[in-house]
C-alpha cells in the first residue's frame, strides 16, 4: 500500500491503534447518519479496519488510515473500495471512492485534500479510467467534496431503502 503525503495529510495503512479513535468517529451520529444509519459497534468498526487491509491485497487499492500530519492524531479513513452494492440500474465495476472523517476535522478541507490525493493516486493506475462514489440525499457537504473532486451526478438509486446519489468521474488526462 503507498503512503500519501499532503501539505497536511499523512495516509498510510491502518493499524491495530487505530481502532480506538475510528470507533469513536463510527459511533458519531454525524457519520454514521450519512453512511450506515446507525452507530457501528467496536467489533464492527474492527471488522472494517480488517476489510481495508484486505481491499489492497484482492484489489490493489483500498482505504488509507488518515493522519494530521501537524499532530499525528488519526481523523479518518478515506480511498476505494469494491463493495459490490448491487444498486440498482448501476454495474459498479468501478472503483468506489469513500471518505469518513471525525467531525472534529469537518470544515477544514480535509476530506478535499486526502482525496485529491487519492484519486491522483488513482489516476496513475492503469487498470482504472474512472471511480464513482454514492452519497445520501441529506449530505449536502459530501456532494461539495465530490463535485470539488471532478465527479458528476449521474443517477438515483436505491441503496437499501435509502435514496443514494451516483457520482461518477472520468480519470484526469
Amino acid at each position: 500500500m503507498p503512503q500519501l503525503y499532503t501539505d497536511r495529510l499523512y495516509l498510510r495503512g491502518h493499524v491495530e491503534s487505530d481502532h480506538p479513535a475510528a470507533t469513536s468517529i463510527w459511533q458519531h451520529p454525524e457519520v454514521y447518519n450519512f453512511i450506515t444509519g446507525s452507530p457501528l459497534s467496536s467489533q464492527d468498526v474492527w471488522m472494517r479496519l480488517l476489510r481495508y487491509g484486505g481491499l489492497w491485497d484482492m484489489l490493489g487499492y483500498g482505504y488509507w488510515a488518515v493522519e494530521e500530519r501537524a499532530t499525528g492524531k488519526y481523523i479518518g479513513q478515506l480511498g476505494f473500495a469494491d463493495f459490490k452494492r448491487g444498486l440498482v440500474g448501476f454495474d459498479g465495476h468501478y472503483p468506489e471512492a469513500g471518505w469518513a472523517l471525525h467531525p472534529d476535522a469537518a470544515g477544514k478541507g480535509y476530506a478535499t485534500e486526502g482525496m485529491q490525493a487519492a484519486c491522483a493516486w488513482l489516476d496513475q493506475q492503469t487498470l482504472h479510467g474512472r471511480s464513482f462514489c454514492i452519497i445520501s440525499a441529506d449530505n449536502p457537504r459530501s456532494v461539495k467534496v465530490a463535485e470539488k473532486l471532478g465527479y458528476r451526478y449521474v443517477l438515483d438509486t436505491l441503496f437499501g431503502e435509502e435514496k443514494t446519489a451516483v457520482y461518477f468521474r472520468q480519470q484526469s488526462p
